[in-house]
C-alpha cells in the first residue's frame, strides 16, 4: 500500500498529438469507464458470491454441516481470489504502471466484494431450507416486519423509527414477495450484507487510493456488518467518508464556481438525507464534532468570495439534506421530546469507557464477569494501544487533512454524547442507545490508524526523495507496485478469515446457548407458506407464523433491564422488579 510514484514519462511511448479538448474528453471518459468497472466488480463479486453460496448443500443445524458449509465458502473464495491475486502480482513485476494501476484497482474492488460476500454466503448457508430471514418473527426483525405490514395496510410511517428500510421492505414485499414480509426481509438481509463491503469501499474511494480505501473498508465492513439489520451499520460506514468528502470540497471551495459549489452541495446533501432516513443515530452522535470540523475548515481568512462559495456549498448541503430527510425530521420535531429509550442490555452494564468491542445483547458466552476482556496495561490491550498510536500519528501528521478531520469529528462527537447520556442514565431512567456509540468510536479509531499509516508512508517517501535528490538516487520504480500487490494479498487473506469468523457467529444454535445463532434457529422453527417445516427443523417440528401489527411505544417510566434474572433486578436497576 505504498504511495504510488508519479508516472515516469519515459516509461510509456508517446501518444499522437491531439487537440487539448479532445484529449481531455478522452481521459475523462477513461476515468469514468474505470470507475464504472471498479463499482461493477465490487458489487458484482459480492452479490454473485452470495447467490453462488445458496447452492451449498449441508445441514445447517448440525455442527459438522456448519463446518462443511464454512469450508466450502473458503474453497470457493480461493477459486476466485487466487487467479485474481496472481494476475495482480504478475502485473506488479511485469506490466507497465498504467496497466498495473487498473488491475490493482479492480483487484481491490473484488476483494472488497468478496469479504462481505463470504459473510452473506454464510448467512445463506445458515438459512438454507427456510424462507424466513434471521430472527424469524422475534426481536428487531419482528419490529421491522410489523412496521412494514402497517405501512402496506395504509397506516403510514412509524412515528420516530427511521422509515427508509421500512419503506424498502414494504415495497419489496409488495412487488416481489406478495404477502410474505418475512421472506422479503431475508432477501434484503442477504442482499444488503453482500453489498455492504463494496459500498463501504466505494465510499472511501472518493477520498483514498484503492489499496488504502480497502485497508479502511474491509476490516470495518466485516467487523460492523450486522446481517440481522444491515441497513443500520451501512449508514454508519458510509456517513464518515461522506463527511470527509464534504470537508474536502469545503477545503477546495475557493477553486469552485458558484454553480459548481451549489451542485456539489446539493448532491452531498441528498446523500446525507437518504442516509439519515436509513438510521439517524449516527448523525445525532456525530453532530457536535462535525459542526466544529466544518467551522474549522471554512476559509475564514480568504475573503468574501471564498466565504460566499463556502456558504453556497454548505447551504446547498443543508437544504438538500433537510428536504430529503424531512419525513423523519418533521416527526422528530413533533415527537422528539417524548421519544425515550429505556431498554438496557448487556453493554449498558459494563465500563462505559470500554469502546474496543462489544459482546451483543445475548446472555450466553462470554460471561459477564469475563467482559471486557482483560488488557496488559491498565486494562488496555495491544489492539487498544495500536489504535491510540494511530490516533496520535493522525493528529501529528494529518490535522489539516479533511479525511482525518472527518474521523476526528465523529470520534469526538460520539465520545462526548456517549458519556453525557450514560452520566444521566440513572437520573433520567433513559439509556438513549448510548452503547451504540461504541461502533462509531471504534470505526473512527480504525480509520485514523489507517490514515496515519498512509500519511507516515507518504512522509517517509518524501523525506527519502529529498535526502537523495542531490545524489540522483531514486527508489526502484517497481517497489511501490510490489508493496501494493503484496498488501492486497494480505488483505484478501484477512477478508477470507474475518468473513468466516463473522458468518460462523450466525450459524444456528440451540437457544439455551444464548448466542447469535439463536436468530437462524428461530427461522428454522417457523412454518413455510405451505404449512411445512424446514427440512432441518429441530425435531421436525415448527410453529405457525402469527400476524404482525404496528409496534407500540413502551409506556414504562423506568429502565427495563434486559437479560437480567429476576433475583438480580434490584442489584442492576434498583427498585422492585416488575411482576412476572
Amino acid at each position: 500500500m505504498a504511495t504510488e510514484a508519479p508516472d515516469d514519462p519515459q516509461a510509456f511511448p508517446a501518444e499522437p498529438a491531439a487537440p487539448a479538448v479532445r484529449g481531455g474528453a478522452r481521459a475523462h471518459y477513461r476515468r469514468l469507464l474505470a470507475a464504472g468497472a471498479e463499482a461493477a466488480v465490487a458489487l458484482g463479486v459480492g452479490v454473485a458470491f452470495m447467490v453462488w453460496a445458496r447452492n451449498i448443500h449441508v445441514d445447517p443445524l448440525i455442527r459438522i454441516g456448519q463446518v462443511s458449509g464454512l469450508a466450502k465458502l473458503q474453497f470457493r473464495a480461493a477459486l476466485l481470489a487466487l487467479p485474481l491475486l496472481a494476475v495482480v502480482l504478475y502485473a506488479a513485476h511485469r506490466s507497465d504502471h498504467r496497466r498495473f494501476r487498473l488491475l490493482l484497482r479492480l483487484g481491490c474492488a473484488a476483494v472488497a466484494g468478496l469479504g462481505t460476500g463470504i459473510v452473506a454466503g454464510g448467512i445463506a448457508v445458515a438459512l438454507r431450507g427456510t424462507p424466513w430471514g434471521l430472527g424469524g418473527q422475534d426481536g428487531d426483525p419482528a419490529t421491522l416486519q410489523g412496521y412494514a405490514e402497517s405501512f402496506l395496510r395504509g397506516e403510514g410511517l412509524p412515528d420516530l423509527y427511521p422509515p427508509g428500510f421500512v419503506v424498502l421492505l414494504a415495497e419489496w414485499t409488495k412487488y416481489l414477495r406478495p404477502g410474505h414480509v418475512g421472506y422479503a426481509l431475508k432477501d434484503l438481509q442477504l442482499l444488503l450484507s453482500a453489498v455492504f463491503g463494496p459500498l463501504c469501499y466505494l465510499a472511501w474511494r472518493s477520498l483514498l487510493r484503492p489499496a488504502w480505501a480497502l485497508a479502511v473498508a474491509l476490516p470495518a465492513a466485516i467487523l460492523f456488518l450486522d446481517p440481522i439489520r444491515p441497513y443500520s451499520h451501512l449508514v454508519m460506514v458510509l456517513m464518515l467518508p461522506l463527511l470527509g468528502r464534504l470537508l474536502t470540497e469545503l477545503s477546495r471551495v475557493r477553486a469552485l464556481s458558484i454553480p459548481s459549489a451549489l451542485l456539489r452541495g446539493v448532491a452531498l446533501g441528498a446523500a446525507f438525507g437518504l442516509l439519515f432516513l436509513g438510521y439517524s443515530g449516527w448523525f445525532v452522535w456525530s453532530a457536535p464534532g462535525a459542526l466544529v470540523g466544518i467551522l474549522a475548515l471554512v476559509p475564514w481568512r480568504h475573503g468574501r468570495s471564498a466565504l460566499a462559495r463556502a456558504g453556497v456549498l454548505l447551504g446547498g448541503t443543508a437544504l438538500a439534506a433537510g428536504l430529503v430527510g424531512a419525513p423523519l425530521l418533521l416527526r422528530m420535531a413533533q415527537h422528539g421530546a417524548a421519544a425515550v429509550d429505556r431498554y438496557a442490555y448487556f453493554d449498558v452494564y459494563i465500563d462505559p469507557a470500554y469502546v474496543m468491542g462489544w459482546r451483543y445483547d445475548r446472555s450466553g458466552w462470554p460471561a459477564s464477569w469475563a467482559w471486557p476482556p482483560p488488557g496488559e496495561l491498565a486494562g488496555q490491550g495491544t489492539f487498544t494501544l495500536l489504535v491510540l498510536a494511530g490516533l496520535a500519528l493522525a493528529l501529528a501528521l494529518g490535522l489539516r487533512r479533511p479525511a482525518v478531520v472527518a474521523a476526528l469529528s465523529c470520534l469526538a462527537g460520539a465520545w462526548v454524547l456517549r458519556f453525557w447520556f450514560a452520566g444521566h442514565m440513572q437520573r433520567d431512567q433513559a439509556v438513549m442507545l448510548y452503547p451504540r456509540t461504541t461502533w462509531l468510536i471504534l470505526y473512527a479509531l480504525i480509520t485514523l490508524t489507517v490514515l496515519a499509516a498512509m500519511l507516515l508512508s507518504g512522509g517517509v517517501q518524501a523525506a527519502w526523495q529529498r535526502l537523495t535528490a542531490r545524489q540522483a538516487v531514486r527508489l526502484p520504480r517497481f517497489l511501490g507496485r510490489r508493496l501494493a500487490a503484496g498488501s492486497l494479498c494480505g488483505l484478501a487473506v484477512f477478508g477470507a478469515m474475518a468473513g468466516s469468523w463473522s458468518a460462523n457467529r450466525y450459524m444456528p444454535s440451540d437457544p439455551a446457548k444464548g448466542d447469535m445463532g439463536l436468530d437462524a434457529w428461530r427461522s428454522h422453527t417457523l412454518e413455510r407458506a405451505d404449512g411445512s417445516c424446514s427440512p432441518y427443523a429441530p425435531g421436525h417440528t415448527c410453529t405457525a407464523p402469527h400476524e404482525l401489527w404496528r409496534p407500540q411505544d413502551s409506556k414504562d417510566v423506568r429502565i427495563w433491564c434486559g437479560n437480567v434474572p429476576y433475583t438480580s433486578w434490584t442489584e442492576y436497576c434498583g427498585g422492585k422488579p416488575p411482576a412476572g
